[in-house]
């Protein structure tokens, strides 16, 4: 196929739209959501065209209306088409006769979003949904806030400002994307969608020791995987690292998934990452996942709320920021019809035995540990708090703690 046209901007066109109809309308809304000024001319309207033109004249068209020079005929009337074909012999006039290319002189393209930075393709009439297609990926390669660095790009040129290394390298900050994501429990059929969906199309995944051999296994050969793992006493990466470590790949363009055990937002530290991304700038994206605070008791056949042994639950952590201890909320424990989640306990077992005793928690609080949930290697116990030390040492890390009546429910 022959492609000899010129796709340009015209600033500020007026446009003459002949017709009324469907055909009319669809051509009446680009042109509105584009800022252009026309007027139409039809014998018929319907009645949504008025919303996006208020030049409207309801007769039949004669050739003493063309007053612009950029006409777009949406009637399908070839007495029309001839009657303006006819004026072109003379006046020089650029025409669109919709879906009939070879009466054009110029053709709409799929346009992106009515913004500074605006993409428009064009398959030159042989196919507006291809052209579509591509305006849709066209479309996700732009960012969100492109706007307001463009802003900033104008003003810098106006002072005489302009890096064109630099701004290449703001754009890959400004186009990489981050996803904080979700991973569950470990099993990777309770994997969501759309983080599966992620997993396989970024450049980089970068995954920690709580991330499982068989969730790492949907993770594509080519995809590079970067172990950031942190274990208590000895951290292979602090936080402050791990940031860097996002912020190296980002820079290089490149999208990248920080899998988190369970949810990014319930003791995973996503919330720090979201912060110190989003203050550079770089757009990222949270993807929820399946918390073992709520599925893990229910694989170990503990139901967190149940009526008649809890109607509310808390999810707690031993761990304050540095892994100083917290035991703020051992309180909870004398709360009747309550269940206690305690999340990453296992290594500070006694403290909290200690600490609960301290504080009168009855010595028969019912309690149980489930050690990989949802894993093959899933081990659950059951105890009270008197014999919670003891129970604890023949169960492996990840584990959760669980104290109240419902540990027993299915268990009496």
């Amino acid at each position: 196929m022959q492609n000899n046209s010129l796709p340009i901007l015209l600033r500020n066109p007026k446009i003459l739209l002949i017709g009324g109809g469907k055909v009319a309308l669809q051509k009446a809304q680009v042109l509105h959501e584009n800022n252009i000024e026309f007027r139409v001319v039809a014998q018929v309207c319907v009645e949504e065209l008025s919303a996006f033109c208020a030049n409207i004249q309801v007769k039949t068209f004669e050739r003493s209306d063309i007053k612009e020079s950029i006409i777009i005929d949406a009637t399908g009337n070839i007495e029309v088409t001839n009657t303006l074909l006819a004026h072109k012999k003379e006046h020089e006039l650029l025409l669109n006769v919709v879906d009939v290319p070879k009466y054009c002189d110029f053709y709409f393209m799929a346009l992106t979003k009515n913004r500074p930075l605006q993409i428009a393709v064009s398959s030159n009439g042989a196919s507006p949904t291809v052209a579509k297609y591509f305006r849709d990926e066209c479309e996700a390669l732009i960012p969100t806030n492109i706007e307001a660095y463009l802003a900033q790009k104008k003003q810098e040129r106006e002072s005489k400002v302009i890096d064109i290394t630099q701004t290449n390298q703001e754009l890959k900050i400004l186009n990489a994307k981050v996803y904080l994501v979700g991973c569950g429990l470990g099993d990777p059929y309770l994997l969501t969608l759309k983080a599966y969906k992620i997993m396989q199309s970024v450049d980089v995944v970068l995954y920690d020791n709580l991330i499982s051999e068989e969730m790492m296994a949907l993770v594509p050969k080519t995809t590079e995987k970067v172990y950031v793992g942190k274990k208590e006493g000895h951290h292979s990466k602090s936080q402050e690292e791990i940031h860097e470590v996002i912020l190296h790949y980002v820079k290089q363009g490149k999208s990248v998934a920080r899998l988190k055990s369970g949810d990014p937002y319930v003791f995973g530290r996503g919330a720090e990452e979201k912060l110190f991304l989003e203050a550079l700038g770089i757009s990222t994206q949270v993807i929820p996942g399946i918390s073992s605070s709520i599925s893990a008791p229910m694989f170990g056949d503990i139901p967190i709320t149940a009526r008649h042994y809890a109607s509310s639950f808390s999810i707690v952590s031993p761990h304050s920021k540095g892994y100083s201890l917290n035991l703020s909320w051992i309180d909870l424990l004398h709360r009747e019809n309550h269940t206690v989640v305690v999340l990453m306990g296992l290594s500070r077992i006694v403290e909290i035995v200690n600490e609960a005793k301290k504080q009168g928690v009855n010595k028969n609080k019912p309690c149980a540990i489930i050690s990989n949930a949802s894993r093959p290697n899933q081990k659950v116990t059951r105890c009270t708090l008197e014999s919670l030390e003891e129970a604890s040492k023949e169960m492996i890390r990840p584990s959760i703690l669980v104290f109240g009546e419902v540990v027993n429910v299915f268990n009496t």
